[in-house]
């Protein structure tokens, strides 16, 4: 008897201490997770790529979704006119090119060639974590859940040049609304984080 009740100790101790873990770094485990792989919701091909900035910084429209490119803690990439007039992206020294440019748009613009491979994909975590704490004084009305929210670019050349752009925000679930539309922000661990060029 002794020996169930010291079994059964140790599994509330170890219960409380994996929940209280849960519950305080919830969004830390959340984030190595997702390093080994999240979960795709769905994909769309790019239609249409348009530009609204000076340069550095702006906001990239792909398809009907903005996405921002103004996180100071991420890459900053540089989007402009190439030489024979192309929409295109400069980063880490290397340069990848959407397309040609749309002549009725009034921001820089472009449509993938019909041979690109362009596609962006939607993601989620693997695990989301409770907010127990987390009270807004203005509404009253809190998220009880929140996860990560990924966007994912994947762009393939025939020439063998590869793009793969990815955004990360915060997705809150609220009581009787369900899930948001997941671009919440938060300071050093949101907005574009990968940019990766190659060859």
């Amino acid at each position: 008897m002794r020996r169930i009740l010291i079994t059964l100790a140790i599994l509330v101790v170890c219960i409380a201490a994996v929940s209280a873990t849960w519950i305080f770094r919830g969004r830390q485990i959340s984030l190595f997770i997702d390093r080994f792989g999240t979960v795709e919701t769905a994909s769309a091909r790019i239609n249409s790529i348009t530009y609204e900035g000076s340069g550095t910084g702006g906001i990239l429209h792909i398809n009907d979704l903005a996405l921002g490119l103004n996180d100071k803690n991420g890459p900053t990439p540089n989007i402009g006119s190439t030489k024979d007039g192309q929409l295109a992206l400069a980063a880490g020294g290397k340069v990848f090119v959407f397309g040609p440019p749309r002549s009725e748009a009034e921001n820089l613009a472009a449509v993938p060639p019909t041979n690109d491979d362009a596609l962006i994909a939607f993601r989620r975590s693997f695990l989301s974590w409770p907010t127990l704490f987390d009270l807004n004084f203005m509404t009253g009305h809190s998220p009880s859940w929140k996860r990560h929210l990924y966007y994912q670019v994947r762009w393939h050349k025939q020439n063998g040049a590869k793009l793969e752009m990815l955004w990360r925000y915060e997705q809150y679930f609220y009581p009787g609304d369900g899930w948001t539309g997941g671009f919440m922000t938060r300071e050093g661990s949101t907005g574009l984080i990968r940019v990766n060029i190659q060859p």
